[in-house]
């Protein structure tokens, strides 16, 4: 065990995900003269640390439910694999946890009732996406859990915690960047749709079947950029809301992938779409601002 298996265990490459939905909160936040350095640093680090716990939390209780087996296309779990041993995993998403909980709590003061509804439901989401009686990840609901939280939670909370309230505008631009992070774990559990299905794991890939997943991954790609377009059709945003358009070409090379590959060659796709989803959510927010 070293710190370089620690460092898989985290999932570095989902971390970006989780920092999305805070920059385009900062934006609105930014565009309406509300903006907090204080609260944008708070707000992405307890985002930070939520997708953390909820990295080691999923590595240990996939280990502890026999999801994860050496069959698997996906990276090295470190539980699975034996190069970190269970019970270190278990305390160390604990010990994530409990820090989360800590900067969870210095935001409900700063940010009140709200936030502390976000906090409790976050903190729950941590091990119910894993474990407990009825796991969201391994029952369907794993990409609506994905959306709501990694859209319209995490933008809205991060504009509250600055500006106190929330409007239409804030709501509408935090559709696409849940689309587009939703669209991460779509990749990730195409690839895993066989291993998922024989360890009685059903996520929405496996209940769907690999050619509609694939459908729901261009749809999700397809939406997140429509959308802006369609803010500036509206009238009330300017011509920089159109700057994830810049991107879109990527999207190509990914339905290539994903509709004429399958198995570890899925891991470069998973990658390459939360690089997407890093760049859509940057032009975005910039778009926000300039706007």
């Amino acid at each position: 065990m070293n710190l370089h298996h620690w460092w898989l265990a985290i999932r570095p490459k989902t971390l970006p995900a989780a920092a999305c939905p805070v920059f385009v909160g900062a934006a609105c936040a930014i565009s309406d003269h509300k903006f907090s350095a204080l609260m944008f640093a708070a707000a992405l680090a307890g985002a930070l640390l939520i997708q953390v716990s909820v990295n080691l939390a999923n590595d240990y209780f996939d280990f502890l439910h026999h999801i994860d087996t050496p069959d698997r296309k996906g990276p090295k779990r470190m539980t699975q694999s034996g190069l970190i041993p269970p019970e270190t995993v278990r305390n160390a998403f604990i010990l994530t946890m409990l820090v989360a909980s800590g900067l969870g709590a210095f935001l409900i003061i700063k940010g009140g009732v709200v936030i502390l509804y976000i906090v409790i439901a976050s903190l729950l989401g941590i091990i119910c996406y894993s474990a407990g009686p009825f796991p969201i990840a391994s029952n369907g609901l794993g990409e609506v859990f994905v959306f709501i939280f990694f859209g319209p939670v995490a933008v809205l909370g991060t504009y509250y915690l600055m500006a106190g309230c929330v409007t239409p505008a804030v709501f509408i631009a935090s559709v696409p960047v849940g689309l587009s992070v939703t669209s991460i774990i779509v990749v990730n559990n195409l690839r895993d749709i066989v291993t998922d299905a024989n360890a009685g794991k059903r996520t929405l890939a496996v209940i769907l079947g690999p050619w509609r997943t694939k459908v729901e991954f261009v749809c999700l790609i397809f939406f997140s950029f429509l959308i802006p377009c369609l803010m500036f059709a509206s009238g009330r945003w300017s011509w920089a809301i159109l700057l994830p358009l810049a991107v879109f070409w990527k999207s190509y090379s990914l339905f290539k992938i994903i509709f004429e590959q399958d198995g570890e060659i899925l891991n470069q796709a998973l990658a390459a779409t939360a690089k997407l989803a890093l760049m859509f959510s940057a032009l975005f927010s910039m778009g926000i601002v300039i706007g």
